[in-house]
């Protein structure tokens, strides 16, 4: 699938704030549910500190190609992060659900079996994984 976005410098006039601000909720709850930290996030994404803080505050948004990053590193389809991004027209809402992070998902399933420590091992062989498939 080929994807046309709009290149070129963040321009946060371009979007609603309904959007902006669905964008922003997006990276913090990702955040949170990953348990990362503005820094972190930055050198997951290969983008810097002061880049992620500028999302959070809604100062700027992510740039087409940081939006793709961002999408496979959530699992979240891209259309929908670059329409949030205001780089593609909204989605429709009769889009499917989300996968859930993991954590949440063990605890649904399991939530007698497996604790936080455990799930934090599980969490961390995950990420150790994505990270060396993105590096090849």
């Amino acid at each position: 699938m080929t994807l046309s976005v709009r290149e070129g410098p963040s321009d946060v006039s371009h979007i609603g704030q309904a959007q902006n601000g669905d964008l922003v909720q997006f990276i913090r709850d990702m955040m949170h549910r990953r348990r990362r930290l503005p820094s972190q996030l930055a050198t997951d994404l290969g983008v810097s500190h002061p880049t992620v803080f500028r999302w959070l505050s809604g100062e700027d948004l992510p740039s087409p190609s940081s939006c793709l990053r961002l999408a496979e590193y959530t699992g979240v389809p891209a259309e929908r992060v670059l329409a949030m991004a205001g780089h593609l027209p909204a989605v429709s809402q009769s889009a499917p659900a989300e996968w859930p992070e993991f954590r949440e998902y063990a605890h649904r399933k399991y939530p007698e079996m497996l604790d936080d420590d455990l799930i934090d091992v599980v969490e961390e062989l995950i990420d150790r994984r994505r990270h060396r498939i993105q590096t090849g």
